[in-house]
């Protein structure tokens, strides 16, 4: 397999591992409460791009290299590199464990959510907003 195709097979590994939410999204909504329970929790790590996205594409790569003849196995070592990239970012997401708060919020309108978001220094008691929905809501002061 030449050079070229294993650059365009990186590159579509690393384009496909970029693939996120817009950090810059519009409005978000915002609600009020306390604090009343903090659980310490250990999440995964950030999926970002890292050696495992980069060994993984490479492994994957190969691999597909080693299937079909011409086009296919042109076809076949894009889309081992791209399923590499994205298992190798996986596991290496896996194995960086990061300490994490799980938060309890009793809201203004009586209901308790709970939000698990990087550690701070949050305490059982404080009056918080909460900011945004879903996976990008978070507990602040």
């Amino acid at each position: 397999m030449s050079i070229r195709n294993y650059a365009i097979a990186l590159m579509i590994a690393l384009t496909l591992g970029a693939c996120a939410t817009n950090p810059f999204g519009g409005e978000t909504a915002v609600r009020y409460g306390q604090i009343t329970r903090i659980d310490t929790v250990e999440v995964d790590g950030d999926k970002n791009l890292g050696w495992g996205t980069v060994i993984g594409a490479v492994a994957g790569g190969l691999l597909g290299n080693q299937i079909g003849a011409g086009n296919g196995r042109t076809v076949a070592t894009v889309a081992g590199a791209a399923a590499g990239g994205f298992a190798g970012t996986a596991v290496e997401s896996k194995t960086k464990k990061q300490t994490a708060q799980h938060i309890f919020v009793h809201l203004s309108d009586g209901t308790t959510v709970g939000i698990t978001q990087p550690a701070s220094d949050l305490r059982v008691g404080e009056k918080v907003r909460i900011e945004g929905n879903g996976n990008s809501a978070r507990v602040v002061r």
